[in-house]
């Protein structure tokens, strides 16, 4: 008998909460064999595993020591190869600074067969949790996600974020936060320009700092290095209104235990 076909999923765990996970990315993680888990999954979708599926944790954090991704491609195909069903775990969506792109290329160019789940991207949480929007009429006509930082270094070309209609969604920005701020004055975008990070979206201890671009580096020195940012700066961020949402956390993680979706779409107790 011919050995199992194995595969990789690419899932996005979102950015925090259990609960933002789509119901096919809570199916792909009750079917693995091996889960590879990057270091900003939370532990409430961490705690969806399965008992008797592998947990690897390979996470990758800037400047500090993290899984190479050579080691994780290797790994991933190694595993499917063996037959095995791989959910390769990313914080929020695989194919927003994700290396989704990258790790499929890799793992097709081996044969093993992959498929990637969207899921909540961290721009787009931090807007609900906070209550603002990305667009708004009269105040943003376009949203652009860019990186503080590259495999080259420090992001230095600001010129596509510098329209006053532009909301400028940054991810891993903090460590670089001067020097940005600074490029992006420079590149024409007003000092006074509204600007938010929010910490630790959809997980405990969420909240905001509003401030001004111009103080950008300023008032993010009090972030602790470990804590998840992401810089916001545009005129949208004027209609933030209310502190983070508390989470339930007991319950939001007990509740994805306790039901299961079956294919008609209905919701079943167990």
């Amino acid at each position: 008998m011919p050995p199992p076909e194995g595969k990789v999923l690419l899932v996005g765990a979102g950015p925090g909460a259990a609960d933002l996970l789509t119901v096919r990315a809570v199916r792909a993680i009750a079917s693995a064999n091996v889960v590879l888990y990057d270091a900003l999954v939370d532990a409430d979708v961490r705690a969806l595993i399965p008992a008797h599926a592998k947990s690897i944790a390979v996470g990758k954090r800037g400047r500090r020591a993290s899984t190479s991704q050579d080691f994780i491609n290797r790994l991933m195909a190694r595993l499917a190869l063996q037959g095995l069903c791989v959910v390769r775990l990313k914080g929020g969506d695989p194919s927003i600074f994700g290396r989704a792109g990258e790790e499929r290329a890799y793992l097709e160019s081996r044969g093993v067969a992959v498929e990637v789940i969207p899921g909540v991207t961290t721009a787009c949480a931090a807007a609900a949790q906070f209550g603002f929007t990305l667009t708004a009429r009269g105040d943003a006509r376009r949203v652009l996600f860019a990186t503080g930082r590259t495999f080259q270094g420090a992001q230095t070309d600001w010129r596509a974020a510098v329209d006053a209609e532009t909301t400028l969604c940054l991810y891993m920005g903090c460590a670089d936060i001067r020097e940005i701020a600074q490029r992006l004055i420079e590149a024409g975008r007003a000092p006074s320009t509204p600007a938010l990070a929010a910490v630790n979206v959809e997980r405990e201890g969420a909240r905001q700092i509003a401030t001004r671009l111009e103080h950008l580096p300023t008032a993010l020195a009090s972030i602790a290095p470990d804590a998840p940012v992401l810089i916001t700066i545009g005129a949208v961020c004027n209609a933030v209104a209310r502190p983070a949402r508390t989470l339930a956390r007991t319950a939001r993680a007990s509740s994805l235990h306790s039901h299961s979706i079956v294919p008609g779409g209905f919701e079943v107790m167990s």
